[in-house]
C-alpha cells in the first residue's frame, strides 16, 4: 500500500557512545519495546558512508520513519536531513553521556543509571516517531518576488533600491507628494565613516565632517530604477492575505480625502519603513517654544541652514546673524514627566554636534554651546566626530536646562552639573534636541480590547483608546487588527535581541525609526537588513516553508472540526495573526503567516489542534513510554519539558563544557524532552505525567519582561498564564505544588539550566516520591 509505515532505527556508536553504553541493549530496547521492525548500528552515523546507507535503505526499502540516535537533534542537521521521512531523534551524547560523569575506567559507578537514561531516549524516540508524518508543502503557495515598502524615507527608499539590486521588484507607497520624508529637509548629514586612520594624531587628524545628506540623488536613483514603482500621494487602504500571496489595495491622496482611484497589487512580502514624527515641541512650554521664534528644534534648525544655502544662519525674529546659540540636549526625553519621551532616541547628541559646526563653519567666533547630561554619539564617525567638534571650539558644557526665559533676548537657566551650581547663557538663538515618535497605527491589542470588553465601561475605555489613536498605516484585514503590534514605547515590535526586523506578522518586516529610535546610518543599515529577511521570507513561502526560528519547516497546524468547541482560543492567543474564523467560527488556519510555535495547540482545550511533526501524541507518548520504576526501586523520574530555542540549546552547551572538562552534570533521573516554545505546552501532559508516576515537572521557556526573548514572543507569557492554573491540578490530585516549576532560562545559562533539574532531584528527595507510582 502506497500509504504505508516502515519504521527503522539508527544507532551511532561513535564520539564515545559504544564506549559508554551497552550498544547490544539499545538496539533491543529499539526492537522490543520501540517495535521497530529494523535497527542499524553505525561507528559513525553522520559519515557520508552512514548518510549514504540510510538514504539507501529508504531508496530501496520503502523506509518512511526514521528514529536516530546519536547526538542532540540540534547537531548534524544537514547530515541527517531528510525531508522525504518522518525523523525523529535520540540525544544520546549531549543529553547522556556528555552529562553523565564517569566516575573510573575500570568500574563506572553510574553506568547503570546512564544505560537506563538511554534506553529511555531510545522509547522516546521511538514513540515520537510513530505518531509523526512528513510534512508536505499545502500547494497552495507559488512564488511572487513582488515587495511592498510603505514609507518614502530613507529607510523606504533604501529598502526599495536595495530590492531591486537584488532582483525583486518594488512597489513603493510614500504618503508625501515627493520622496524624502521626514529627512527631507536635512541640510547636511553625520557623516557614515570613522577618522582616516593613517593620519597622525593632532590637529590636522581627518576628522569625519558634515556631508551631504544624498537624499535627492536616492530619490533620483529609485525614479530612473525600472524595477521600482512609485506610488506618491498614497497610502495602504486594505491589506490581505498571507507571505507570497499578500494582496494590497493602494489609494491616492488628494486634498486629504483618499479618492477612488485605488488600484490593487499582489506582492509577496511588507517592509513598513514609515519612519517617525518629531516630538511636538509645544509640551515643552518652560523652553518658551512657541512663545518666540528664536527656539527652535533641531528640525526647524535644518530649514533654516538649507534656506541659508551655505551662508550666516540667521536668527528667525529678525534675520540678523546668529552670534551666539545653546544646543539643549534631551528636551522631553529622558524624562518620565507626562507627555514626555521616556527613551532616548539615540540620534539627537550626534545631530547638536552637526548643527553646531554648522555655525561655526560659517563663524569660527560664533559661541556654540551643547547642554548635556549624557553625550552618545553613536555609529562609525562616534568619538571622532565629537573630536572635530572639539577642535571647531564647540563648548560642551555638562549641565540640565530647567528653563528659557524669552524677555528681548534669551537667557538659559541650568544647573551647571560640574560645578554643582545654578546659572545662566544669554544666546541669539536656542535648540531643542527633541526625540523621535514612531509613526505606527493603532496598537491592534487596543482595537482587540473593544471587541473582548467584558462591560459597557471596559468597552468604553477601550473605544477612548482607539478614539485618540494615530490613522491605520497597513489596514490589515486580520482578526487581530488592522496593524502591527508594538512595544511599550509604541515602537513597532521586533525581537531586536535575535531577530531584528522580525514583526509578529509573518511576511512584514519593519525598518529604521519605525522599529527602534536611530540616525540616518542606522536607518539605512536597518532597510538593507530588512529587505533581506522579505526576500527570504517570499522565498519560504514560495515552497510552503516556515520563516524564523523553524526556518524550512514544512508542517502547518490542522484541526479535528468534529472536536472543535468553538471557542477562540487558538485565534486569540496565536502571536502572530496566523488564525481567522471562517463563517461557521472555525478556526481558519493560514499556514503562512505560521511560524510553527504550537501556542494554539497547547491553548487548545479539547486538543483538536496538530502538526504533522509536533502534536499532543508526539510528546505525550514520549512521556508515557518512560519506564516509571516502582517507589521501592528510590529511582524518581522528573521530566523537563525545554524550549528548543533556548533552554535546550542551554544544556547541550552544559553537555559540551562538561564534556571539555567543566564540573557540571545532570541527575540521572530527568528525561528531557523538546518543546517548539512553551507556548505549545498543554496542560494534558502536565496531567498525564503526574498520573503516570513522575515525581516532578520542570518548564524551562524563555524570558518573557519587556524586553523579551521569547523566540515566539508571547509563547513564553501565555503559558506562564496557563501555567499559573496546575496549582489547582496538583491540590486536585492531593499532591505538593513544589512538584512542578517554571523557569525562564537564556540561551547563555549553561550552568543554571541542568542546575534547575537539579535542583527538582532535591525537592524531589526531600518531599518524597509521588504516590502516583505504578
Amino acid at each position: 500500500m502506497a500509504d504505508e509505515k516502515k519504521f527503522a532505527g539508527y544507532i551511532c556508536t561513535g564520539c564515545g557512545i559504544g564506549e559508554r553504553l551497552d550498544a547490544g541493549q539499545l538496539e533491543t530496547t529499539a526492537k522490543q519495546d520501540g517495535k521497530l521492525a529494523e535497527v542499524k548500528q553505525h561507528q559513525m552515523l553522520c559519515s557520508k558512508e552512514a548518510v549514504r546507507m540510510i538514504r539507501d535503505d529508504i531508496a530501496n526499502q520503502g523506509i518512511t520513519h526514521l528514529m536516530i540516535a546519536a547526538c542532540s537533534r540540534r547537531a548534524k542537521v544537514e547530515a541527517f536531513n531528510f525531508p522525504e521521512v518522518a525523523l525523529s531523534r535520540a540525544n544520546l551524547r549531549e543529553g547522556v553521556i556528555w552529562l553523565r560523569p564517569q566516575t573510573s575506567e575500570e568500574h563506572d559507578d553510574n553506568q547503570e543509571t546512564t544505560q537506563e537514561m538511554a534506553d529511555d531516549y531510545i522509547r522516546m524516540a521511538c514513540a515520537e516517531v510513530k505518531y509523526m508524518t512528513a510534512p508536505a508543502a499545502s500547494g497552495e503557495q507559488a512564488l511572487n518576488k513582488t515587495l511592498l515598502v510603505v514609507g518614502g524615507g530613507v529607510t523606504g527608499m533604501t529598502a526599495a533600491v536595495e530590492a531591486a539590486t537584488a532582483g525583486y521588484p518594488v512597489h513603493l507607497v510614500a504618503e508625501e507628494a515627493k520622496l524624502g520624508g521626514v529627512w527631507t529637509d536635512l541640510y547636511q548629514r553625520v557623516p557614515f565613516r570613522a577618522a582616516a586612520k593613517d593620519v597622525p594624531h593632532g590637529r590636522d587628524l581627518d576628522l569625519p565632517q558634515p556631508e551631504d545628506p544624498g537624499i535627492e540623488a536616492l530619490a533620483a536613483e529609485i525614479e530612473t530604477n525600472d524595477k521600482i514603482s512609485v506610488h506618491l500621494n498614497a497610502k495602504v487602504t486594505k491589506t490581505s492575505g498571507a507571505p507570497g500571496r499578500f494582496s494590497v489595495d493602494i489609494g491616492t491622496e488628494s486634498g486629504g480625502a483618499t479618492t477612488e482611484n485605488v488600484g490593487t497589487e499582489n506582492v509577496g512580502a511588507i517592509i513598513q519603513a514609515s519612519d517617525y514624527k518629531p516630538f511636538d515641541a509645544n509640551r515643552l512650554p518652560e523652553f518658551a517654544y512657541g512663545k518666540t521664534p528664536d527656539v527652535v528644534t533641531g528640525f526647524e534648525l535644518e530649514k533654516l541652514a538649507k534656506e541659508a544655502a551655505g551662508g550666516p544662519i540667521k536668527r528667525p525674529s529678525d534675520g540678523k546673524e546668529i552670534q551666539s546659540v545653546a544646543f539643549i540636549q534631551c528636551a522631553g526625553q529622558r524624562s518620565e514627566k507626562e507627555g514626555h519621551l521616556p527613551y532616548c532616541s539615540g540620534f539627537c547628541c550626534t545631530e547638536s554636534i552637526k548643527q553646531a559646526m554648522y555655525f561655526k563653519a560659517q563663524n569660527a567666533d560664533c559661541d556654540a554651546t551643547i547642554l548635556f547630561d549624557d553625550l552618545r554619539t553613536p555609529g562609525a564617525a562616534g568619538e571622532d566626530f565629537y573630536r572635530s567638534a572639539q577642535q571647531a571650539m564647540v563648548t560642551f558644557s555638562k549641565g540640565k536646562a530647567s528653563e528659557v526665559a524669552a524677555n528681548g533676548g534669551l537667557k538659559v537657566k541650568f544647573k551647571d552639573l560640574i560645578l554643582d551650581e545654578d546659572t545662566e547663557l544669554d544666546c541669539d538663538l536656542v535648540v531643542l534636541a527633541t526625540g523621535q515618535v514612531p509613526n505606527v497605527g493603532p496598537d491592534p491589542y487596543a482595537q482587540l480590547a473593544v471587541e473582548e470588553a467584558e462591560d459597557e465601561e471596559e468597552k468604553a475605555k477601550a473605544q477612548a483608546i482607539l478614539e485618540n489613536a494615530p490613522p491605520s498605516i497597513l489596514n490589515l484585514d486580520y482578526r487581530q487588527g488592522t496593524d502591527l503590534p508594538q512595544l511599550k514605547h509604541g515602537f513597532v515590535d521586533s525581537h531586536f535581541i535575535c531577530f531584528p526586523y522580525e514583526t509578529r506578522r509573518t511576511g512584514i518586516y519593519a525598518a529604521g525609526p519605525v522599529r527602534r529610535p536611530m540616525d540616518m546610518k542606522q536607518a539605512v543599515e536597518d532597510a538593507a537588513g530588512a529587505t533581506m529577511k522579505a526576500i527570504q521570507a517570499v522565498e519560504n513561502a514560495g515552497q510552503g516553508r516556515a520563516v524564523h526560528p523553524r526556518v524550512g519547516d514544512l508542517s502547518y497546524p490542522s484541526f479535528r472540526k468534529e472536536g472543535c468547541t468553538q471557542c477562540k482560543r487558538c485565534t486569540v492567543e496565536c502571536p502572530f495573526g496566523a488564525i481567522n474564523e471562517d463563517e461557521e467560527k472555525y478556526p481558519l488556519f493560514n499556514e503562512s503567516r505560521c511560524r510553527r510555535c504550537g501556542t494554539c495547540m497547547g491553548a487548545c482545550p479539547v486538543r483538536v489542534i496538530s502538526f504533522e511533526n509536533y502534536s499532543i501524541d508526539t510528546v505525550g507518548q514520549q512521556l508515557k513510554n518512560v519506564e516509571i520504576p516502582d517507589e521501592f526501586e528510590e529511582k524518581p523520574r522528573i521530566l523537563a519539558l525545554a524550549c528548543e530555542n533556548d533552554a535546550y540549546p542551554a544544556l547541550d552547551m552544559a553537555a559540551q563544557a562538561a564534556n571539555s572538562g567543566a564540573e557540571l552534570e545532570l541527575t540521572p533521573w530527568a528525561r528531557v524532552i523538546p518543546v517548539r516554545c512553551l507556548g505549545s505546552v498543554s496542560l494534558s501532559w502536565i496531567t498525564d505525567a503526574l498520573n503516570s508516576g513522575y515525581d516532578g515537572i520542570v518548564l524551562m521557556g524563555c524570558r518573557r519582561d519587556d524586553d523579551y526573548q521569547c523566540h515566539f514572543v508571547r509563547g513564553s507569557a501565555i503559558a506562564a498564564e496557563r501555567l499559573s492554573k496546575v496549582g489547582d491540578t496538583l491540590q486536585s490530585l492531593n499532591l505538593e505544588p513544589e512538584r512542578v516549576a517554571v523557569y525562564e532560562v537564556a540561551i547563555t545559562d549553561t550552568k543554571r539550566a541542568p542546575q534547575l533539574i537539579n535542583d527538582m532531584a532535591e525537592t524531589v528527595e526531600k518531599i518524597g516520591m509521588s504516590p502516583f507510582k505504578f
